[in-house]
């Protein structure tokens, strides 16, 4: 889906300020991958995740979009109808009265016929599963219903690829299992592949890899498991751990012979249960 090779980003490039927010950034994502990207503030995160529908080009090195330089002006439309992005507000992105508008307003601007665009747009609200709210004002929903309904128009325009900029980042806990629960979905029944990133160490937990970013490189690439059984090399670069693993740490340094690598609540009660 994506290789980026040699990837550079300049900020204010060539003045005295120039802030250099990536650095060689050498990446490949496989179509069907669940991604998650972490780290501290000003890692370069979000900087990457805009590189990737072309939001942003590259200072030096190329992004290629299956196979599409985000470089070449006359692909950017093909570009950005395989990758779609939501982004932390859901207020920011939605633009109509109603829902079912709102979600139609990408596949109007595609010039789809009226009948597939009530196809596409009945069939995104069911998969982010707010069908029951085609005919609601968005500005009456919850913070997570909100994002869900950002992200049903995205889905509504058929993206092969959707990058998840901190969606959860406004919401509260109920806000931020809605839509992770959706994001899972969309990768695990639609095949879709998402690129997520986040500051909640326990939303990383669900990816099948993880990528930690520290000062406009990646530092460190590996399974969750893997990732954060590194307690101390995560805390080191200003990371925190999902609290379960954090919580197995310090139970391991009193002398619990746990097994590496716990990530869930699930993981941890089947554990201590052998002490019982």
């Amino acid at each position: 889906m994506f290789r980026i090779r040699g990837l550079y980003h300049y900020y204010n490039e060539g003045q005295e300020n120039q802030l250099t927010a990536l650095r060689d950034i050498n990446l490949d994502i496989k179509k069907g991958e669940f991604l998650t990207v972490i780290g501290t503030n000003g890692s370069g995160k979000s900087t990457l995740a805009k590189h990737l529908n072309a939001l942003l080009l590259p200072s030096r090195g190329t992004v290629l979009v299956k196979g599409m330089d985000t470089r070449e002006e006359d692909l950017l439309w093909d570009i950005r109808q395989t990758v779609g992005m939501v982004f932390q507000n859901p207020d920011n992105q939605i633009v109509a009265t109603t829902v079912e508008e709102d979600v139609a307003f990408g596949p109007e601007n595609l010039g789809l016929a009226p009948g597939e665009i009530k196809r596409r747009v009945a069939e995104a609200l069911d998969i982010v599963d707010m069908g029951p709210h085609r005919f609601s004002a968005p500005h009456l929903l919850s913070g997570g219903q909100k994002q869900r309904i950002a992200i049903a128009g995205v889905i509504a325009m058929r993206p092969e690829c959707i990058v998840l900029d901190e969606p959860t980042a406004m919401l509260d806990p109920s806000g931020r299992r809605e839509v992770m629960e959706t994001v899972l979905k969309l990768n695990r029944e639609e095949g879709i592949t998402v690129v997520h990133i986040t500051h909640y160490m326990d939303e990383a937990v669900f990816s099948q890899r993880v990528l930690v970013m520290e000062e406009g490189r990646i530092v460190l690439s590996g399974k969750p498991r893997e990732i954060f059984s590194q307690v101390e090399g995560i805390k080191r670069i200003g990371l925190d751990v999902p609290q379960v693993t954090d919580l197995a740490s310090r139970l391991k340094r009193d002398g619990y012979p746990l097994s590496p690598g716990i990530l869930t609540v699930e993981e941890m009660v089947k554990e201590l249960c052998q002490f019982g």
